[in-house]
């Protein structure tokens, strides 16, 4: 997928007529079901973690665990809180100011030195693509966004890029059943600690 500008004649009423139902800039924020998802398998993986020393009888100081616990936690949702900006000069990927800049960088390509989007096969078979500017340097295309068909139309009307091809990385629905297997790990990591607790296991 090349930039491609200028449209053909052919085209040209229906990328107008996208251009002009386009108002910018436009906000795209990751999905609250991503969200949920994942903050609620966090604390589903890791509720069981503190009452772990007490059956195997390995000594793990508690204030050890609940400080790695709340980083692990913070690292996550920071990931979370990307942001993803389109106005009439480019793209922006960015994240709020607490957010260390060693660990989620953001970063901002101008419309005009997009010069195509390439698809790229990742290690589980999905398919990612990325922006490439004159340089060669690839720049990933945020594909977990709310939204995510009119940023695609953004950008096929910012660059001439044709998206018809381009999918999200993930369908809702796989999100939705992972939500709830989620939900019933949570259910049964309650329902082991209550009765652990209930046959005196865990003090």
């Amino acid at each position: 997928m090349s930039a491609n500008p200028v449209p053909s004649s052919s085209s040209e009423g229906t990328y107008s007529l996208e251009t002009s139902a386009l108002s910018f800039p436009l906000v795209f924020r990751l999905s609250p079901l991503i969200r949920v998802t994942l903050l609620a398998l966090y604390g589903a993986l890791t509720v069981p973690l503190p009452f772990l020393p007490q059956v195997t009888g390995e000594v793990i100081p508690p204030r050890l665990l609940a400080i790695a616990l709340a980083v692990g936690w913070l690292a996550l949702y920071a990931a979370l809180t990307e942001r993803v900006t389109l106005d009439e000069e480019g793209i922006r990927v960015s994240y709020p100011a607490w957010v260390p800049k060693l660990f989620r960088k953001g970063w901002f390509l101008a419309w005009n030195d997009v010069q195509a989007l390439k698809p790229r096969t990742t290690g589980q078979g999905g398919l990612v693509y990325y922006f490439l500017d004159r340089a060669g340097q690839g720049y990933l295309l945020p594909m977990r966004v709310a939204g995510f068909s009119r940023l695609v139309q953004a950008v096929e009307a910012k660059t001439g890029i044709d998206t018809r091809d381009v999918r999200p990385l993930s369908q809702p629905w796989m999100y939705l059943a992972l939500l709830v297997l989620t939900v019933l790990l949570l259910l049964v990591d309650a329902w082991t600690i209550s009765t652990a607790l209930q046959q005196g296991f865990l003090g």
